[in-house]
């Protein structure tokens, strides 16, 4: 099964999509090949559900991390090998009858063009096909069990009898005419199909040991997945992945205290606590190395977000009634699902103070009774908090305090429990001289 997420979370995250460098894909994606990159990318798009294929992936990681791998090949034959396996026409066929006087002159001046295509083509794949050899040679010995299965499918391949010949070749630096058809031969028209599922087997290889440099050069680690039936989350030293100079925090979260009531002044870190928290989350998801200490999970069923909500002009929707929408839409998503997390940054921001209150307290009422899902939200409606202290036991109160240092305001962006009794907003605005420019 799937973990269900919209584009409204991609978005708000910026797990992918954004301008290059200033989404997540765009930190985890160091892969060498067009093919590593279009894999690593599948697997952001598709985070998991089951607990097997999270651990898989987290120990094959692992394992290329522990052992230090580069990726084994010329990445810049891939486009060639691609492109030349992807000819299977008849009509292109190389021949030993036309090795003729002809071509050799052509060859010597340069003028055949599309043999030379093909040639780099055959020296590229074979030149793949003798590194992934080796590679595999390399990481048989103690390989872990999850590598096992793809290594067990690259070795029935290269034991083809049409590559038999790879045993006694060392290297290709320059083929003669002749071996240049053999090769051909074998490799576009009689195995053709086993040399592309090679291709991709080593676009796999390429992502992994691109996530295993992310992980060593970032000090990343790896979540651990709860394997109780109650609902949980442990993160250590958790902090957002493209900040700079990040705060980590420490959040527990578990069926007792399954709804966060999260207060701060402006600029104090609401928005970032919450972008790190659901960042950690997905990644933890895929099983790709996270920014934290450590982490302990349950697996989720699916997370919305709700941050960056704009105004849809288009269908007449004020900025209150996109809210409403999209808090419809996640209400019916969490009466039919378990597991799923819901973060909402200021819920209905866009109508006046009393209707805001009172929503807040009733809607957060509400989704407190969903004990198997898990609720982060924020406001600077602070009243709402003294309220449901009394109407729910299960909702924890967490706060981004603001330090004072004279008129100047500091934050740490260290979470604490409780809730914030900051009220720095006229400070701010007479430190910008606001008043004293109007009446001027």
């Amino acid at each position: 099964m799937a973990f269900k997420i919209d584009s409204q979370t991609i978005n708000d995250l910026k797990l992918i999509g954004a301008r290059k460098g200033k989404d997540i894909f765009s930190l985890y994606n160091k892969t060498k090949t067009r093919g590593g990159a279009q894999v690593l990318k599948d697997m952001f798009l598709y985070p998991r559900s089951k607990k097997e294929e999270i651990n898989a992936r987290v120990n094959i990681i692992k394992y290329f991390k522990d052992k230090g791998f580069d990726f084994p090949f010329d990445n810049s034959a891939f486009d060639a090998i691609e492109f030349y396996l992807s000819n299977n026409d008849e009509r292109t066929k190389l021949n030993l009858h036309d090795d003729t006087l002809k071509r050799k002159i052509n060859s010597l001046v340069g003028a055949d063009a599309t043999y030379k295509q093909l040639y780099n083509g055959i020296l590229g794949t074979l030149n793949f096909l003798l590194d992934l050899n080796s590679f595999v040679n390399t990481i048989a010995s103690d390989a872990n069990e999850y590598l096992r299965s793809h290594l067990q499918h690259i070795k029935s391949i290269l034991d083809h009898p049409q590559l038999q010949f790879l045993k006694d070749v060392k290297s290709a630096k320059k083929l003669s005419y002749a071996e240049t058809v053999t090769y051909d031969h074998i490799f576009r028209f009689t195995i053709r199909e086993e040399i592309q599922r090679l291709l991709r087997l080593a676009f796999d290889f390429d992502a992994f040991i691109a996530l295993a440099q992310v992980a060593e050069n970032h000090n990343f680690t790896f979540a651990e997945v709860h394997e109780g039936d109650d609902n949980i989350f442990e993160m250590k030293g958790v902090y957002h992945p493209l900040v700079p100079n990040a705060v980590g925090n420490h959040v527990r979260i578990d069926e007792q205290s399954n709804m966060v009531f999260l207060t701060g002044a402006n600029m104090a870190g609401k928005s970032t606590f919450m972008k790190t928290f659901s960042v950690a989350i997905y990644l933890a998801h895929m099983g790709f190395p996270i920014p934290a200490k450590s982490m302990l999970f349950s697996i989720q069923n699916g997370m919305f977000t709700t941050i960056n909500l704009a105004d849809n002009l288009s269908m007449g929707f004020s900025h209150f009634y996109a809210e409403v929408k999209r808090l419809k839409r996640v209400a019916e998503s969490v009466n039919v699902n378990e597991r799923l997390v819901i973060v909402f940054d200021e819920l209905f921001r866009g109508t006046n103070v009393k209707d805001a209150y009172e929503a807040t307290v009733a809607v957060m009422n509400a989704f407190a009774t969903k004990h198997q899902c898990t609720f982060i939200i924020s406001t600077h409606i602070i009243g709402a908090g003294e309220e449901l202290k009394k109407l729910k036991g299960n909702i924890k109160f967490l706060y981004l305090p603001t330090i004072m240092k004279g008129n100047t305001p500091q934050y740490t962006y260290k979470i604490e429990e409780g809730i914030t009794s900051d009220r720095h907003g006229m400070v701010i605005i007479e430190n910008e001289n606001i008043l004293e420019i109007l009446r001027k």
